[in-house]
């Protein structure tokens, strides 16, 4: 495996594969926002960016940087069952790291148009 600041993407591959990581951690906890005891969770995703592109990340190095970084939010409204998801927080995280998942994939997608002009020629 190459390191991931070596691969054509550099950093916005691992940025992107990070991002959807995120977002599908978010969905999971807006599909438990009525599950007693559920913990919300969220990713440092400058943390796992930072491990994701050590050069000691390793085969592992997405998934165990993703793992690395992740951390429960705390409440912040006291909940009987337990459950720390606010819906609303949740909701307005999720369209941020939505935005900042189209930035990251709007990098790629300008990587692969710039190589497919000079393979093209046109």
């Amino acid at each position: 495996m190459t390191e991931p600041t070596s691969s054509f993407l550099g950093i916005h591959g691992t940025a992107l594969a990070l991002r959807e990581q995120r977002l599908q951690l978010l969905a999971t906890n807006m599909a438990n926002a009525d599950t007693p005891g559920y913990k919300a969770q969220d990713l440092d995703f400058n943390r796992a960016l930072s491990a994701a592109m050590a050069p000691t990340a390793g085969l592992d190095g997405l998934h165990g940087a993703a793992q690395s970084a992740r951390f429960e939010r705390a409440s912040s409204q006291p909940s009987l069952d337990g459950n720390t998801v606010d819906g609303e927080r949740e909701q307005a995280t999720f369209a941020q790291a939505t935005l900042e998942y189209r930035a990251s994939l709007s990098f790629v997608e300008s990587k692969v148009r710039s190589m497919l002009t000079a393979i093209t020629g046109q």
